[in-house]
């Protein structure tokens, strides 16, 4: 009887644990699109998240008042240097990185929003189990994030950047592991690339904002 009372408490969800912050798996490439609230800015590329090596490259093309621009960045968070790289006419541009490295996922001391099933929650296999969080960090301020209930893996982001308002990340067809390491380290005609030491400090959020 015992037995029974216990098997039917955990078939109701008695059991169930509260989600919690937590971090993205440590290596990760995948695809993503990103959106702004308050101008005509579409972005669509493709991303390499080292997390133990504390590195980010970016393949983008982004829309923005019905022009086009590509981006090709490498962000190395230990080193405090961003690399903006050309690989067609093999040249790089080499800048100070201002921002520290913050990891995919959820940071500690955000807020659950709200648990949720995207697709059909009806039938086994046709849905997807995520977590809603909200919360407030230094380099970025207030932002929204959902993650998947297992495995911790991004699905969408959403956080302020002026001067377009709020902006919207969603990320599909994440793999984990980096399928070319190589992409994570900048390319051999980067090497004689000098620091632009006079120029304003960039941040990864940047990234997103059309080139002058």
């Amino acid at each position: 009887m015992k037995i029974f009372v216990a098997l039917a408490c955990l078939l109701a969800g008695c059991l169930a644990q509260r989600p919690h912050p937590c971090e993205s798996p440590p290596l990760l490439t995948g695809g993503f699109s990103v959106f702004a609230q308050n101008d005509d800015l579409f972005g669509l590329g493709k991303y390499l998240y080292d997390a133990i090596g504390e590195r980010i490259r970016v393949f983008e093309l982004v829309t923005l008042d019905n022009q086009t621009f590509t981006y090709d960045v490498l962000t190395n968070y230990r080193e405090q240097v961003l690399y903006q790289i050309n690989e067609k006419d093999k040249t790089c541009q080499k800048s100070p990185l201002k921002a520290n490295f913050m990891p995919l996922g959820v940071p500690p001391g955000s807020s659950l929003v709200a648990q949720s099933v995207l697709g059909d929650s009806s039938r086994p296999g046709e849905g997807l189990l995520v977590n809603t969080w909200t919360g407030n960090q230094p380099n970025i301020g207030r932002f929204m994030t959902t993650v998947t209930e297992f495995g911790c893996v991004p699905v969408t982001f959403v956080y302020q950047l002026k001067p377009y308002g709020w902006m919207h990340v969603s990320y599909f067809d994440n793999v984990i592991g980096i399928t070319n390491p190589d992409q994570l380290n900048p390319p051999s005609f980067c090497s004689d690339a000098n620091t632009m030491t006079h120029e304003e400090p960039v941040d990864f959020m940047s990234l997103f904002q059309p080139k002058n």
